[in-house]
């Protein structure tokens, strides 16, 4: 009777140390919010611009934070299509992969033939892709779409439009309309003849065109809502000096910024009873700063950081929530250069200088410096140099902008965010930890 009685116990024992958890773990929405090519470097330049040195950006009160690793399968530097692969799906990916693995498909972390969002989409979860980009960007459209080329931009734009997700906002009318068929900003180019804005608004879109249009909507009435406000992108991706001979500024002025897309997006997507999922990208900090256009790139960090706010303040009215933010890698490795002034003979000061480049106010500085990296400043090279904000004492500083690259690089990128689970986000994260922290979020499972 005892060893019956010990057997009994020892085996209850075993069974629940090997058990599964029944309790599983509290679940919520998810945004992820892709300000492309943006590190640690970036995010520092724009804090001197807008807040100054001693401010804090929106960015900068996140909770959470880690270091990021971002290797390929096959590279150690992303591609803007590998890495937004590897975060839909949270697995490693060939760096030349568009919602696959080169050209096969891909199993997914969780063990699904499916992206994160089509996953969540299967569970009753409302989905929605906002981007400054076109609408085959792949920091959205990897999410909903899979193709073997990167550049199957029609193909891509014809798979997120039948998705059914129930906000897409994003530039690329070019994609959607059939050739030779004028739209609002320009002439369509499909060559298969679908028109896939006509074929939206006959499954239920509300189509606008304009920041007007979006800001005039009445969202409470809008069940599911497209948004094409660009010929192809909402940005102009030159350097500088081509914007301004060619009088184009930054970015294209009727579209809505990202931090307004955001907006509208979470009053539809909020809706839902069963909970949204939301990816985000900010396309013109890797574009921009790819064409070495630093005030145009410093625009577009100062717009992403603007809706960084919008999203932080959606998670505290709305705590069951998790804010995840990444980017991939560092477009253009910018870096700030910003010299203090030297003390001379006598008590004397001279102008900040330093590789040859002297750095006043008002006083153009060189196009290089001393080792020939490109030197930006207000209005691109051999231009004064950028203003900070004020610091605590009221003082201005000149800076400039110097460039290591035109393509993406392995930089100080860090993953930030707020709300549900966010005090996950810690250490060092990879690419594919980014699919698993919002797939313990989105369904309450733990991947390994």
């Amino acid at each position: 009777m005892r060893i019956r009685t010990v057997v009994a116990v020892v085996a209850l024992v075993a069974a629940f140390i090997v058990a599964p958890r029944l309790d599983a773990a509290e679940t919520g929405s998810v945004i992820f919010f892709h300000p492309d090519g943006s590190g640690l470097n970036h995010w520092g330049a724009v804090r001197f611009l807008k807040v100054g040195p001693d401010g804090r950006l929106n960015w900068d009160k996140l909770e959470g934070m880690a270091v990021y690793t971002g290797h390929m399968k096959d590279a150690l530097t992303s591609t803007s299509h590998g890495g937004a692969t590897v975060h839909a799906y949270g697995v490693k990916v060939q760096a030349d992969s568009y919602g696959r693995d080169g050209n096969d498909q891909i199993i997914a972390a969780s063990g699904a033939k499916l992206s994160l969002m089509q996953e969540a989409q299967a569970n009753g979860l409302a989905i929605g892709v906002i981007q400054t980009g076109h609408i085959a960007e792949p920091g959205t459209g990897a999410f909903l779409a899979s193709v073997e080329q990167r550049n199957e931009r029609y193909e891509i734009a014809k798979q997120v439009i039948a998705s059914g997700a129930q906000v897409i906002m994003a530039g690329g009318e070019k994609y959607l309309r059939p050739r030779g068929i004028e739209g609002r900003h320009g002439t369509g180019g499909r060559k298969d003849g679908i028109d896939l804005i006509e074929q939206a608004q006959s499954n239920g879109y509300t189509i606008v065109y304009t920041r007007e249009e979006l800001l005039a909507l009445d969202l409470a009435k809008t069940k599911k809502l497209l948004g094409v406000f660009a010929y192809d992108n909402t940005y102009n991706d030159k350097p500088e000096q081509v914007n301004l001979r060619a009088g184009r500024s930054h970015y294209v002025e009727n579209a809505p910024t990202i931090a307004e897309m955001a907006q509208a997006a979470l009053t539809i997507l909020s809706r839902s009873p069963t909970g949204f999922f939301l990816v985000a990208e900010e396309e013109g900090t890797d574009n921009l700063a790819n064409a070495n256009n630093a005030p145009g790139t410093l625009e577009a960090l100062s717009r992403a950081d603007d809706a960084v706010g919008v999203f932080q303040d959606f998670v505290t009215a709305n705590p069951k929530t998790l804010l995840i933010m990444a980017a991939d890698s560092d477009a253009g490795g910018m870096q700030v250069v910003s010299p203090g002034k030297r003390r001379g003979r006598g008590g004397r000061t001279s102008s900040p200088r330093v590789g040859g480049v002297t750095f006043k106010a008002g006083k153009p500085m060189a196009p290089t410096l001393y080792n020939g990296a490109p030197l930006d400043g207000q209005y691109g090279t051999v231009s004064e140099p950028f203003l900070s904000a004020p610091d605590k004492a009221g003082r201005q500083w000149p800076f400039g902008i110097a460039w290591s690259s035109i393509v993406d690089v392995s930089g100080g990128i860090l993953v930030r965010g707020a709300g549900l689970n966010a005090d996950r986000i810690r250490g060092t994260m990879d690419n594919t930890d980014v699919y698993k922290l919002m797939y313990l979020t989105l369904f309450g499972r733990e991947l390994n």
